[in-house]
């Protein structure tokens, strides 16, 4: 690759990156979630008897420290809940409240809405190839640097 499609490529990546979160943080923030915290409660409201912070940060990639900060910012929300668990006092299972549950539509409906906007008119085949293309760059990537990058996503 040249510098000229090099440089192309390094700034169509960039700017889509800042304008992407960009507008996911406005569909968000209508929702009271900042970006982030959409994926750890529709993450969380899958698991009808909740979690542990381990296993949630496991899910997200993430390390215990950092889904605890995580669900330390959207605790005014009243969208999950504390409960010991039973066999182990040293555990705490995070478990998703009925107003949680009823958050995630919202944020299904933002992703998809996002999405499609991010796409437009473009055909079935060409968001085919342009997804593929950019799974394919992620996980090269992925192998560059690891996971762990992704933890603050």
């Amino acid at each position: 690759m040249d510098a000229g499609e090099a440089m192309r490529v390094n700034r169509a990546l960039n700017k889509m990156s800042k304008l992407y979160r960009a507008a996911k943080a406005r569909k968000l923030a209508a929702l009271g979630l900042h970006p982030g915290q959409d994926v750890l409660l529709w993450i969380l409201a899958r698991e009808p008897e909740g979690m542990t912070v381990s296993q949630l940060a496991a899910s997200l990639g993430v390390e215990p420290p950092t889904a605890t900060r995580s669900l330390a910012r959207l605790e005014g929300g009243g969208w999950f809940r504390r409960e010991a668990v039973p066999s182990d006092r040293r555990q705490v299972r995070i478990v998703v409240t009925d107003a949680g549950h009823e958050l995630v539509p919202g944020i299904e409906r933002a992703w998809a809405e996002l999405a499609e906007e991010a796409l437009g008119e473009a055909s079935a085949a060409e968001r085919e190839a342009a997804l593929g293309a950019l799974e394919r760059a992620n996980d090269r990537l992925r192998g560059l640097v690891g996971d762990g990058v992704l933890a603050e996503e």
